[in-house]
């Protein structure tokens, strides 16, 4: 038998890299990542940007990523200059759609990254729908038509601005077998 990890483990590790390799490279501003993962019991989307995207295939789940509304504002103001917009033209509320937007945008390539390191690492896919960005003004929760009992959260911050990324999974193990199986 080969090594085993849990599955949102593994994941959790590799949305970690995700989720700072895209903004930094998307915004051209550090991010600060906790060094603590969180065990928490459900995932829900939060004011004031929520976001949600479910994955299918190899292995099953739902991120969901929450952004405060200064968060959500440095990461669009800086991912929108980045691409040459001039700042007087931007929005100036994270209750613009251009915010939710651009923040699922920027989640669209998160996921991919995430199940292209996975595959890479584990050989197994997944595909994700398009991700889901609302303004909020209340808590949302997700009921999801599945069985996912594992839950985690990363918390990240921009600028001292809060942002979290979550994940919810089906229970599941990845067992890497030795170099002698067949690809």
């Amino acid at each position: 038998m080969g090594k085993t990890i849990g599955a949102i483990d593994a994941l959790t590790t590799i949305a970690l890299q995700a989720v700072k390799n895209v903004f930094e490279a998307n915004t051209k501003l550090p991010i600060k990542a906790s060094s603590t993962v969180q065990r928490v019991p459900k995932v829900s989307m939060r004011p004031d940007i929520g976001c949600f995207v479910p994955f299918t295939g190899d292995y099953n789940g739902l991120v969901v990523m929450n952004f405060s509304a200064g968060a959500a504002m440095l990461l669009y103001k800086n991912y929108m200059m980045s691409m040459g917009l001039p700042e007087d033209e931007l929005a100036k509320e994270y209750t613009s759609v251009d915010v939710p937007d651009s923040i699922g945008e920027m989640i669209n390539q998160i996921m991919g990254k995430i199940t292209k390191l996975t595959e890479d690492a584990f050989g197994l896919s997944a595909y994700c729908s398009q991700p889901k960005a609302l303004a909020l003004n209340s808590a949302i929760i997700l009921t999801i038509d599945t069985d996912y009992r594992e839950n985690r959260r990363l918390s990240f911050s921009i600028n001292n601005e809060k942002f979290y990324f979550e994940l919810a999974m089906e229970t599941a193990e990845f067992i890497q077998q030795g170099d002698d199986t067949d690809n």
